[in-house]
């Protein structure tokens, strides 16, 4: 019952309302263009996707640069990762995306950035499995959270090429953790999602705001 609880405070909205492969699809151009021109996708980095319906989604297709993305380097997949209707290859990190969707129904976008910020923060202690923030403002941006006086857990997963093994692996840390809004892979990147392109999108620069200012004072402190 806690769990449902918290899964109902992180995702309120019912009825969720799905795009179209068009709409998707131009949403899925235009974050690309925003997040390379910040910086935080750089050249064929990342990868973002949309829920078209309760079995598909529509997902950048492999190795194509985020600043120039058209509509044909989007791809329909279904649940499972299996490509729709077309011979191209679809992001290697696919499965990440179609776990989050099958984990979260609620959720209609999935992004995942590299930023130098979050490589960095994730290597700063290799041993350290939680990126943790606390007092700052913009936490507010989170549901459920009415105050700075706040702490936000974000799980550090080491980066992997066995995509099903990687994905399991954050399923069953998530199913045991609702309150999580997003997750970081070691020396690769960072994931998080919304009920759409606009909340995923200011989830981003949320968590970018927490990865610079907390690394930016993680490293003073060393140098201190």
């Amino acid at each position: 019952m806690r769990i449902l609880n918290c899964l109902a405070l992180l995702f309120p909205l019912i009825g969720l309302q799905a795009a179209t492969f068009e709409q998707a699809a131009q949403e899925i151009v235009q974050v690309g263009a925003f997040l390379n021109q910040a910086k935080l996708c750089p050249a064929t980095a990342g990868n973002f996707s949309m829920r078209l319906n309760e079995n598909l989604i529509a997902v950048t297709a492999s190795g194509k640069h985020k600043g120039e993305l058209t509509a044909d380097d989007i791809l329909t997949v279904d649940l499972k990762g299996k490509v729709q209707g077309s011979n191209k290859k679809p992001s290697s990190e696919t499965l990440l995306h179609t776990m989050l969707y099958t984990l979260y129904p609620q959720i209609g976008a999935v992004l995942h950035t590299h930023s130098v910020a979050a490589v960095v923060l994730s290597r700063l202690s290799d041993s350290q499995s939680l990126f943790v923030t606390e007092g700052y403002e913009i936490h507010k941006v989170f549901p459920g959270i009415q105050s700075h006086e706040s702490r936000i857990e974000t799980p550090i997963f080491e980066n992997s090429q066995d995509m099903p093994k990687l994905a399991a692996k954050i399923t069953a840390y998530l199913r045991e953790h609702p309150n999580v809004y997003g997750f970081l892979l070691r020396g690769h990147g960072f994931y998080t999602w919304g009920r759409d392109m606009k909340e995923a999108k200011i989830r981003i620069e949320a968590f970018e705001h927490l990865f610079e200012s907390e690394t930016k004072l993680q490293t003073s402190c060393r140098c201190n």
